[in-house]
């Protein structure tokens, strides 16, 4: 895929009109898959977008490519950066982990003090985390802002979430703490040597939440796991 011309930016109050692509791409992306997503309206997409709170990816004829944007949690103490999604065409060819690159800048720039996190069902952004210093953690390193966690109730696995009092869900938790961290080529050494280690932790921890979701017994706690696969 020809990637030359896509041009990745800050959004601007003009890009507005790619909000309803956008809330539908999301949507149809986390049905193919089969995971969950916090919904999003092309309303809200709108306002990340007029508070120059987003990144956008567009070819220079203004056909929409990618997109994220960023939320703030905890009076500020914490920043996500959320709803990343690349349009179908143009998936593995670099421009997701350009757009993370950018809103993760974005972020730093904002939010200088904050704590940015993420929640992922997938290893590929998992790796894209990894390259910029995130590391994975338990949710109690997260946010305990009940907007964040209320923003999860339109996921399908929502009722895993609640059933595990919000300790632990199918999504790996990783953070970038500014005050506290791994260089980014760390931590990207660190998922090269052990991705096969962070795959098969992602696929026990999903396997044994479901199982105890749907039996209510047993189980590995996500604790354990992360002690032992990411120590």
């Amino acid at each position: 895929m020809e990637t030359s011309n896509i041009i990745i930016r800050a959004a601007l109050p003009s890009d507005s009109h790619y909000a309803a692509i956008i809330t539908d791409e999301m949507q149809s992306s986390a049905k193919a898959r089969g995971t969950g997503i916090a919904k999003r309206s092309p309303e809200y997409i709108e306002s990340k977008i007029n508070e120059g709170k987003a990144v956008i990816a567009v070819t220079s004829d203004g056909d929409w490519v990618g997109f994220c944007y960023i939320e703030a949690w905890g009076h500020e103490q914490f920043v996500a950066n959320s709803g990343l999604i690349v349009a179908p065409a143009y998936r593995k060819s670099g421009v997701a982990k350009q757009i993370k690159r950018k809103i993760f800048d974005l972020s730093k720039e904002k939010y200088p003090t904050s704590k940015i996190f993420g929640l992922t069902t997938g290893l590929a952004v998992m790796k894209i985390n990894s390259d910029l210093g995130y590391e994975p953690v338990t949710y109690s390193e997260l946010t305990d802002d009940e907007e964040f966690w209320a923003g999860c109730k339109s996921c399908v696995n929502y009722d895993i979430l609640m059933s595990k009092e919000r300790k632990n869900c199918m999504c790996t938790a990783m953070l970038y703490d500014p005050a506290d961290h791994f260089e980014p080529e760390e931590t990207k050494e660190d998922f090269k040597q052990n991705s096969k280690l962070y795959e098969r932790f992602m696929k026990i921890k999903q396997s044994s939440l479901l199982s105890i979701f749907r039996k209510k017994e047993g189980g590995i706690s996500v604790k354990s796991l992360l002690k032992i696969f990411f120590t």
